[in-house]
């Protein structure tokens, strides 16, 4: 069709989606591309966070608001391609909690679930419907979606330091489902009407009590102890080597049903050796990853960030990347591939190196 012919079917084309538009009407063909790409598109991008960097601003704010009236102290860990949306990946948020000696996080409950892996600092403890827990460095520690829930420091003010977790939540597909809820307690502090370790002694031995009938998605267990973690580890080491794409890589289970420990957020664990680089790897999952021990390097594209204890790197889901230990590397990732893999579209790559 010659060009002046064309002229009028365009302009005609376009006389058409404005009258559409006047009954909120939109034309799928000029869009079915975009909304439907071959392949994942992210808008997040690769970035880390330095501890050493962004420490300081962490407990500066301490000086600035308590933990009391801002009800929770956290710097967001905002993606940089997602500048305003307080998220770290597109169905995820990221931020760095600090409480301090004395003070207590007031309790509330919402529809959100957290996990909390603890970053640096003793002394501090969550409890989590009813129960208390001592928070350690290396922790993961969950907190169900609509449980009551506070935090605090159990240290007089001046006699320790500071305790810093990060906190991540799915707050992002809460909302892409508009089932937000929240709701504060009449009390600061939720009342406890569990001893300290019960989940763990009730779940956690490889026991499970006779009659018990789970009530929640989440796993029973809501404190994984990094040292147990630690130990499990290292004893993968020693039957075997690590797995090419993926080293020494184990996830957080719920003992109940052998399933991810919690329902919307996939929590991992894994060991590098020393000197041990993986193949190139992708999946559909964007993926926040934590510096527990060691030092090493993530490799994403033309991209390399130095990751070592407490630094955070998040990786774009559909970016192969790779991980390379200078040290006996540790390394925590969380995502939402288990809500991905309910969902039926989770898909993963092995790339040739």
């Amino acid at each position: 069709m010659s060009a002046p012919a064309q002229a009028p079917i365009e302009s005609q084309r376009e006389a058409f989606y404005g009258r559409a538009d006047s009954q909120h009407l939109a034309p799928l063909w000029t869009r079915l591309k975009a909304l439907v790409p071959a392949e994942p598109a992210p808008l997040c991008v690769a970035h880390r966070w330095a501890y050493a960097d962004v420490r300081p601003f962490v407990l500066e704010s301490a000086a600035h608001i308590s933990a009391r009236e801002a009800e929770r102290r956290v710097l967001i860990l905002e993606n940089p391609g997602l500048k305003g949306s307080s998220r770290i990946t597109s169905s995820l948020f990221a931020g760095l909690q600090l409480i301090m000696p004395g003070e207590v996080a007031p309790a509330h409950r919402h529809t959100q679930s957290a996990l909390r892996f603890i970053v640096e600092g003793s002394g501090a403890y969550t409890a989590v419907d009813g129960e208390k827990t001592l928070m350690h460095p290396g922790d993961f520690v969950i907190t169900p979606s609509w449980a009551w829930h506070h935090h605090g420091h159990d240290a007089e003010p001046g006699k320790g330091g500071p305790m810093v977790w990060l906190d991540g939540l799915d707050i992002p597909i809460l909302a892409l489902f508009n089932s937000t809820f929240r709701e504060d307690h009449h009390t600061e502090q939720a009342p406890l009407t569990r001893p300290e370790g019960d989940a763990l002694a009730r779940f956690g031995q490889g026991l499970l009590p006779m009659g018990h009938r789970a009530t929640s998605l989440n796993s029973p267990i809501f404190n994984y102890p990094y040292r147990r973690t630690r130990d499990a580890l290292h004893a993968l080491t020693r039957a075997g080597e690590p797995d090419p794409h993926l080293g020494h890589l184990m996830r957080y289970a719920n003992p109940l049903d052998g399933g991810w420990a919690m329902p919307t957020m996939a929590t991992m664990i894994r060991l590098l050796p020393a000197g041990f680089a993986t193949q190139p790897y992708r999946s559909s999952d964007a993926m926040v990853f934590v510096g527990v021990e060691g030092h090493g390097e993530i490799r994403v594209a033309a991209q390399r960030f130095e990751i070592g204890p407490h630094d955070i790197v998040v990786v774009p889901g559909w970016l192969g990347y790779t991980l390379h230990a200078k040290a006996d590397l540790v390394l925590f990732s969380y995502s939402d591939r288990v809500a991905q893999e309910k969902l039926g579209f989770f898909r993963e790559q092995r790339l040739a190196g």
